[in-house]
């Protein structure tokens, strides 16, 4: 596999509760970050794509209520989720997110899910019933523990797979900083490797298809 690059992203659309999702990317690869209000999935998002402007980022946790679409190098598309555990927000609002992202996950598009922790505290209630609907809806997953630069860099990796391990699943997350760029070759090659995969298998599974068709 050669080294992957993100060399263009394209904001394409948005969708709310009930709103059609884009064409499917080229590749067929959509892979989806997540994570709880205010822990910086739009920074991360800038940063990987090397662009501070592409992902607006905001101060008051929970703003953001739409399913954002961003196609990466004119073939694949990579997706911000709504934030979730904005407890200010109105009920109506929250059960509102609950049916969103109920609808999204179980629409068959996602090819993996990046779910974003903060490094710096224990998963919420609300990260492990996210992880929750991610098991329940058997999505390939890597987590990647955010804001890695507020803690020593002798702590950031133990700090990581220690959040992993309380949230349930197998102790290993990735550390990031949107400030300096750790972990961002790690997740990029991550990505690289999972749009490859994804190509590869629809490219073994196609023919037989076709096979089975004709037969």
């Amino acid at each position: 596999m050669s080294d992957f690059a993100i060399r263009q992203a394209v904001f394409t659309t948005s969708a709310g509760l009930g709103s059609a999702y884009p064409a499917t990317a080229p590749s067929g690869v959509e892979i989806a970050m997540v994570g709880k209000s205010n822990v910086g999935k739009s920074s991360l998002i800038n940063s990987l794509c090397n662009n501070y402007k592409l992902a607006r980022t905001s101060a008051s946790p929970g703003k953001t209520r739409l399913i954002n679409f961003f196609l990466i190098n004119q073939d694949f598309y990579l997706v911000d989720l709504p934030g979730y555990g904005f407890a200010k927000a109105p009920k109506g609002e929250r059960e509102n997110w609950g049916k969103l992202m109920e609808d999204y996950l179980s629409a068959g598009r996602l090819t993996h899910i990046f779910m974003l922790l903060d490094i710096r505290h224990e998963p919420t209630q609300e990260d492990r019933q996210m992880f929750q609907y991610i098991v329940y809806y058997n999505i390939p997953f890597t987590l990647i523990a955010t804001k890695a630069d507020k803690l020593s860099r002798s702590k950031r990796v133990q700090a990581a797979n220690a959040a992993a391990k309380l949230l349930g699943a197998p102790p290993a997350a990735i550390p990031y900083s949107a400030e300096n760029a750790q972990g961002r070759d790690e997740v990029l090659a991550r990505m690289g490797a999972i749009r490859d995969d994804h190509v590869a298998l629809r490219t073994t599974i196609q023919p037989q298809e076709i096979l089975e068709e004709i037969q």
